[in-house]
């Protein structure tokens, strides 16, 4: 089913991104509150409600990611973000695409389980903080933007371990 409450908490994302085009840091904060707070609802309704499904599981990491994107895109035209420092929040989602192309060439994309990984989960949350921080006006060290290509690798990493593209493909025939 695709229309459920926990469903209805991910797509809410979408409308909360729009409060960034209002240049108020109170809503923009508020914003940013309400997205974290149906990021972590969303997930644990669809598993309690047993109304978990695999569109939930894609839709839930996309509207993150379009409230990130859409408020950092913001960030950037606005000038409180160079496009570095961009490109730094956004690198777990280059390792992600690089996961995609592995897992293509060896031909193994029907063994991708779509769930939340730890380091995703990791980074998901630095984004967030980072992006108050930016709403609030705060200017952030070299070391936190390294620390999201870091997190990006490790993410990559934990998904290789997770579904290995090189491991043998075993076929139940005798």
């Amino acid at each position: 089913m695709i229309f459920t409450l926990s469903n209805g908490l991910s797509f809410l994302r979408a409308p909360l991104a729009l409060l960034f085009l209002q240049e108020n840091v109170t809503l923009r904060l508020l914003a940013i509150f309400l997205a974290m707070a149906t990021d972590s609802v969303d997930g644990y309704l669809a598993r309690r409600n047993q109304s978990a499904t695999r569109f939930g599981a894609i839709l839930d990491p996309a509207m993150d990611k379009f409230f990130v994107y859409f408020a950092l895109s913001v960030f950037f035209i606005e000038g409180r973000i160079g496009a570095i420092e961009a490109m730094a929040m956004l690198s777990r989602d280059f390792f992600l695409i690089l996961y995609g192309l592995f897992m293509t060439a060896f031909r193994r994309w029907n063994r991708i389980e779509f769930r939340a990984i730890r380091w995703g989960k990791a980074t998901t949350a630095l984004q967030f903080a980072v992006l108050m921080g930016l709403a609030a006006q705060a200017v952030f060290p070299w070391v936190i933007f390294t620390a999201f290509f870091a997190m990006g690798f490790l993410a990559f990493a934990e998904l290789l371990q997770i579904h290995n593209p090189f491991a043998p493909v075993r076929s139940n025939a005798l």
